[in-house]
């Protein structure tokens, strides 16, 4: 990319996806569904890529009455075969690959003492180990093309661990680590690798966790006093997906209405 042509664009410009690409994994899930919507918004084709069709049918619906492109594949994201595959058939498809979203997860309040090996494993192959195999296949293709960003959802307990969530807690901290590594091993190669890391939005994964007590516990400690709705990430994520990130590698950037810079006094 030429530096200099990409900053001297206009703000519409800087933040503009049109003729891009981008794959969004866990993009039928609400967080990760209302990014998939801003990138169509923003001209890019969307790939979303998850295993519910049914889901998937409502967010393709949403994107392509407001003239947006997009498409569904279906696809393992713990296989190793399933995304590369996944690969394949998106650049059959599009043709090429710009903006990798890896934002496929799960979780589970599961006392400690109490957590199964069956229910740890799985929360680390969906949270960690599909997020490191997607990066390899598809981080692959964008250092041999010289370009690309791939921005991973983080977690508030990826930064601090929060309490019930050990496992959850564990898999984010990885990712945060793993991503940091990844923006510094190919910074030069023309790929950003982010960490977009939400503070408490209620979704699908985590309201059966809001509990009364919970709830009023995490207000107290958010200086703007409410939840975040899906759409305030668009925002970040279209900053880390185009040429307005255009300097941006190895960020962790929070979107939590401040929990973060709540000291408690």
């Amino acid at each position: 990319m030429n530096i200099l042509k990409a900053i001297m664009k206009t703000p519409a410009e800087l933040f503009s996806l049109q003729g891009r690409v981008a794959v969004v994994i866990g993009g039928t899930g609400e967080l990760c569904g209302a990014m998939a919507e801003g990138f169509a918004r923003a001209g890019a084709a969307v790939a979303l890529a998850g295993r519910d069709a049914a889901k998937a049918r409502t967010r393709l619906d949403s994107i392509t009455k407001t003239g947006g492109q997009a498409e569904f594949f279906a696809c393992d994201t713990t296989s190793k075969a399933g995304l590369q595959k996944l690969l394949v058939d998106v650049l059959a498809k599009f043709s090429r690959v710009d903006v990798l979203v890896n934002g496929a997860g799960v979780n589970s309040a599961t006392p400690f003492f109490d957590i199964a090996e069956e229910e740890f494993d799985n929360i680390i192959a969906v949270n960690l180990k599909g997020l490191m195999l997607a990066s390899q296949i598809f981080g692959r293709h964008m250092v041999e093309h010289g370009s690309g960003s791939i921005i991973n959802i983080g977690s508030a307990s990826g930064l601090l661990p929060l309490s019930r969530v050990f496992t959850y807690s564990a898999s984010k901290a990885a990712v945060h680590n793993l991503s940091k590594n990844l923006a510094r091993e190919w910074a030069a190669k023309g790929v950003r690798v982010n960490i977009l890391v939400p503070g408490f939005f209620p979704a699908e994964q985590n309201r059966k966790m809001l509990t009364p007590e919970r709830v009023a516990t995490i207000m107290a400690k958010t200086p703007m006093e409410r939840f975040g709705e899906p759409q305030e990430l668009v925002g970040a994520a279209l900053l880390l997906a185009s040429d307005a990130g255009s300097f941006i590698t190895g960020m962790e950037l929070v979107v939590d209405g401040g929990f973060a810079a709540f000291s408690g006094v």
